[in-house]
C-alpha cells in the first residue's frame, strides 16, 4: 500500500511539474531572462516602445482634437446663447494673445 501511495504521489508531482513547465513556457520566462542579461537589448525595445507610445498619443490626440473642435464648430453654428458666448470669449483671447506677441 506504500508502494501505491508513493507511485501516486509521483505521478502527481510529475504532473504539476509538466503544468508549471507549460506555464513558464507561455509565459516567456526565458525571454525576460535573456532581456535582463542584455541591458542594451532592454534599453533599446524600451526606447522604441517609448517611441512607439508617444506617436500614438500624439495621433490620438490630433484625432480627438478634431473631432472636439468639429463638433464645437457645429454648436456655433446652431447660434445656442451659452455656447456662442463661450466660443466669443475664446476667439477674443486667442486673438489678443496674437496682437499681443506681434
Amino acid at each position: 500500500m506504500g508502494e501505491k501511495l508513493n507511485s501516486g504521489l509521483v505521478r502527481t508531482l510529475l504532473t504539476k511539474l509538466e503544468q508549471l513547465a507549460l506555464a513558464l513556457e507561455k509565459a516567456s520566462i526565458a525571454e525576460y531572462i535573456e532581456l535582463y542579461r542584455k541591458p542594451r537589448r532592454l534599453l533599446y525595445l524600451n526606447f522604441l516602445a517609448g517611441i512607439a507610445r508617444g506617436f500614438g498619443l500624439a495621433i490620438g490626440f490630433t484625432v480627438v482634437g478634431a473631432f472636439f473642435l468639429y463638433g464645437l464648430g457645429k454648436l456655433a453654428s446652431w447660434n445656442l446663447p451659452v455656447v456662442g458666448e463661450f466660443i466669443a470669449e475664446i476667439t477674443r483671447i486667442v486673438q489678443h494673445e496674437l496682437a499681443r506677441r506681434r
